[in-house]
């Protein structure tokens, strides 16, 4: 005859308090288990590598994320082309559907007056780890100014 948690929880009596803990110990490890593989499929559809330490928590290497570039430390920066010459500004930057990232450049005009934004794909853009200097390889007022105008979402 076997027992179902249902059965163990209503019994009583020392042993039976062990087989109620042995119970409770494997829902816990369930749910444990349970969250890890969610945050495992979240981590690999966009398409991080996470990483298991002592807790069975995914985390990511903290150090290196902090050594990173933030966003508001690029916006309103200058872009230059490999002459040293000012071809835009940062004003934002987008995550594609894809999970592309994308430079949108303000080009153009005076005071932002007579400009408009252009999207270019974040890899192409050389930056330094200040991050002091953006550098667009190849590009040129006129060249961007001739590609197709980006304008947000409402």
């Amino acid at each position: 005859m076997s027992r179902n948690t249902n059965q163990i929880e209503k019994q009583k009596g020392p042993i039976m308090k062990a087989d109620r803990l042995a119970v409770e110990w494997l829902r816990c490890q369930r749910r444990r288990i349970g969250v890890l593989a969610v945050a495992l499929t979240a981590c690999g559809a966009i398409g991080l590598v996470p990483q298991i330490v002592k807790s069975d928590v995914v985390v990511v290497d903290v150090v290196a994320v902090a050594q990173g570039l933030r966003t508001g430390d690029l916006k309103g920066k200058p872009v230059l082309n490999e002459k040293n010459e000012r071809i835009g500004t940062i004003d934002d930057l987008i995550i594609g559907k894809d999970r592309v990232l994308f430079g949108i450049l303000q080009v153009g005009g005076f005071l932002g007056i007579g400009s408009h934004f252009v999207a270019v794909p974040y890899q192409s853009l050389q930056i330094d780890e200040a991050p002091t200097k953006i550098v667009l390889p190849g590009a040129s007022k006129e060249a961007l100014k001739n590609l197709p105008e980006f304008k947000y979402h409402a």
